[in-house]
């Protein structure tokens, strides 16, 4: 065969390799709907839950698809050493902070957050 016909086929099957990761780029990269558009919350105040109940407040400087997110001027609110699950008015101050993406369960405007009364907890005097 001739030495141009070995050269096409090469580039063929290399424009058939790139076309496959384009097209598998494509599948990967499907938007998929969300409570909160992430990226609307840049430059702005978050607070961010984490597994194990860990909560950080900071400034949302960048995030990737993974929800790795990148905390500028952060703040951990302390737990109870008594009741891990109940957070305290302690605060400690960690700066720059990179909150693993497995671990976010929870992101919200700082803004857009209030306390609201537990509404599976019976008032008290009714039972």
């Amino acid at each position: 065969r001739p030495e141009s016909t070995l050269d096409e086929r090469r580039t063929s099957g290399d424009e058939r390799i790139g076309r496959s990761r384009r097209r598998a780029r494509g599948v990967m990269s499907a938007k998929k709907d969300t409570a909160i558009e992430i990226k609307a919350c840049i430059d702005q105040a978050v607070r961010v839950k984490l597994a194990g109940g860990r909560e950080v407040e900071g400034v949302l400087k960048g995030y990737d698809q993974m929800l790795n997110l990148v905390l500028d001027d952060a703040t951990e609110y302390l737990r109870d050493p008594d009741d891990p699950m109940t957070l305290t008015d302690k605060k400690r101050r960690v700066g720059l902070t990179v909150c693993r993406g497995t671990a976010v369960t929870f992101v919200c405007p700082q803004d857009g957050m209030r306390e609201i009364a537990n509404p599976f907890v019976p008032a008290e005097g009714t039972s």
